[in-house]
């Protein structure tokens, strides 16, 4: 797997916990709880687009990434 799949893959799964942390404060029944998980989906969120601006990067810096 080339470092850029992996970054790919990560986004991805980065995704998903951020939908299943929305998922669980919109569930949750205590607002702290309910508060806690909105602030790691942020979290997620944020880490989310760093890992994408690194993959615009790699793409414009390694020619070998482009359409990968």
């Amino acid at each position: 797997m080339t470092v850029i799949s992996s970054v790919k893959q990560s986004i991805a799964t980065l995704k998903s916990i951020e939908a299943q942390l929305s998922e669980l404060a919109l569930l949750s029944q205590e607002e702290a709880a309910q508060r806690t998980f909105h602030d790691m989906m942020l979290v997620m969120e944020e880490i989310q687009k760093d890992l994408h601006d690194r993959q615009v990067e790699m793409e414009l810096e390694e020619p070998q990434y482009k359409n990968s």
